[in-house]
């Protein structure tokens, strides 16, 4: 073992390594605390993770355990023990203060395999960077399959590092009262960058009476001086200046004639990047199947056409 070439057996020693690193993290340190990686915090190590992604591809060649992290020996093991943590995760129930398996996004453990597999994929991304660059950037040679390996770069890393910037928040509005403060889930208050009055609240209802769609008429005010009338739904969210408006509830005593609505403020400036990732990997798929068999013909040196 650990004689070149590494196999799988190194892999699986590598992942297993990583696991026990966290599991004495998890014991010395308690679980990852994501809420510390607010901006900038969590720029500064995605900027950090890429320098090491590419650190690591330009030294390679120098040392072997370096070049082994961008091979399948090093990459399948890997997402073997993703797999299983990954499918523990669903088998347990997740809960947002719970500790070791009963909170896997901040269980050491977990979030180390899965920045080892993003280095992983820094290296595949590389490389194929590389071989498109040997064909001068060519768009006959694209490596299409360039989009789906980045792609999943781009779903997978920033979801993490930008849960601390995200917020979701509890706005209490009134008929008639502009309001520009919200409630966090500690019950704190949060001067927000736009005010929403409620015009009028509007609710239907079955024959029972039991309430078949509400929604709230608003008057949003923005600092940088938009001036929206608009309705918000329960599946109909407003977006404006990167907070999605929901309607929440309303004064249930009083029903269909409530004078008040809550609704719920979200903002996720990281969710984009995760977007485009999936959107990455959903082109990378099709072009791989519209056009991965045209270029194997393409290649084939052997190829014959045989007509009668």
């Amino acid at each position: 073992m650990w004689i070149k070439p590494w196999t799988m057996k190194e892999g699986f020693l590598t992942g297993g390594g990583l696991v026990f690193a966290g599991l004495m993290l998890e014991l010395s340190v308690g679980p990852v605390a994501w809420d510390a990686f607010r901006w900038p915090v969590n720029g500064v190590v995605l900027a950090g993770l890429l320098a090491v992604i590419a650190i690591i591809f330009l030294l390679r060649k120098r040392v072997y355990a370096l070049q082994f992290i961008g091979t399948n020996k090093a990459a399948i093991p890997a997402l073997v023990y993703a797999v299983v943590l990954t499918i523990i995760m669903g088998l347990t129930r997740q809960e947002v203060n719970g500790t070791w398996l009963n909170n896997m996004l901040s269980f050491w453990p977990f979030v180390l395999i899965y920045v080892y597999i993003a280095v992983i994929l820094g290296q595949v991304v590389l490389r194929q960077l590389k071989t498109w660059a040997a064909a001068k950037f060519s768009i006959f040679h694209f490596p299409f399959s360039i989009l789906s390996h980045l792609g999943l770069f781009l779903a997978m890393t920033p979801a993490p590092l930008g849960n601390a910037d995200m917020q979701r928040l509890k706005m209490i509005t009134v008929k008639g009262e502009p309001e520009w403060r919200a409630l966090t889930s500690q019950q704190q208050i949060v001067e927000m960058p736009i005010a929403i009055e409620l015009k009028e609240f509007i609710m239907e209802t079955y024959d029972d009476g039991s309430p078949r769609r509400f929604a709230s008429e608003v008057q949003i005010l923005t600092q940088t001086g938009k001036n929206i009338q608009t309705t918000v739904e329960v599946n109909k969210p407003v977006e404006v200046d990167g907070w999605k408006i929901y309607q929440y509830g309303y004064d249930t005593q009083m029903g269909a004639m409530s004078q008040t609505s809550i609704l719920e403020l979200v903002s996720d400036p990281w969710l984009p990047l995760v977007y485009t990732g999936i959107y990455m990997m959903l082109a990378g798929a099709v072009c791989m199947f519209l056009f991965g068999g045209r270029k194997k013909i393409a290649k084939s040196p052997n190829r014959q056409i045989n007509s009668k």
